[in-house]
């Protein structure tokens, strides 16, 4: 379980956050929606360690970065905008290498990482290095490393990106397994329509603050519209952008 309280944050003392407070339950799917500059990658990168909290608090599973740096983010399976992958080695010496740094028992994984390889078509490409690889294959890779270390703690930043449609339909399944085996989900996504089938609850932020958060007949009670969908509901926040300017 993901808790956030009263988290003011940024970069060179000026604070992008501003004592925002959320939760993301065990077995739990939460969207992390806003407008660029919102505030969600500030959000992201004081969660995974990246950036250190002016005030406020973050636990995972009641323990924070503070109290035991390497338990907490052990605990955390991270799926960046942006692949990051090291280039000298191969596919297999990479997941390797993962599954080491999480002490991860490779040989008792080996069955859940064979399938994790064949559910993304990749259990042939084990000696292959990353310049051989498409950006989709990437993406796939950074999932496959993020979710062999059997995370408490599931963070998705924009998933869909480079993805091809089979592909995301077989991330969200894996989402879905992950919730069932009651891992905590947080996922920051602008493919709305996949994000409100996906989530089961919304945290907006808007200005660094949290604008709304609840499922979406809380959120459509909150922009007063009990039928707008989470795209009208994004649209609303570009008028207040706007209105703001």
């Amino acid at each position: 379980m993901l808790k956030i309280d009263d988290l003011v944050g940024g970069y060179l003392n000026l604070p992008v956050l501003k004592e925002i407070s959320f939760e993301v339950a065990d077995g739990e799917l939460v969207g992390l929606i806003g407008l660029n500059g919102a505030g969600k990658s500030t959000t992201i990168n004081e969660i995974i360690g990246l950036l250190r909290p002016y005030q406020g608090k973050i636990t995972i599973d009641g323990v924070s970065l503070s109290e035991d740096m390497e338990g907490y983010r052990r605990k955390i399976g991270f799926i960046p905008e942006t692949p990051s992958l090291y280039e000298e080695l191969t596919l297999r010496e990479h997941l390797n290498t993962v599954m080491m740094a999480y002490d991860v028992d490779i040989v008792a994984s080996q069955d859940y990482l064979m399938e994790l390889l064949q559910i993304f078509r990749l259990e042939d490409k084990l000696d292959w290095f990353p310049t051989q690889f498409s950006k989709g294959m990437k993406q796939k890779v950074m999932i496959i490393a993020a979710l062999i270390i059997n995370p408490s703690l599931l963070i998705i930043d924009e998933p869909f990106l480079g993805l091809d449609p089979l592909a995301i339909s077989d991330l969200t399944a894996l989402l879905e397994k992950e919730k069932e085996k009651g891992t905590a989900i947080l996922m920051s996504t602008h493919v709305l329509d996949s994000a409100e089938k996906m989530c089961d609850r919304f945290v907006i932020l808007h200005h660094g603050q949290i604008r709304a958060q609840g499922n979406l007949d809380q959120l459509r009670q909150t922009f007063g519209d009990d039928k707008a969908s989470l795209s009208d509901i994004y649209m609303a926040l570009t008028k207040e952008e706007a209105a703001h300017d």
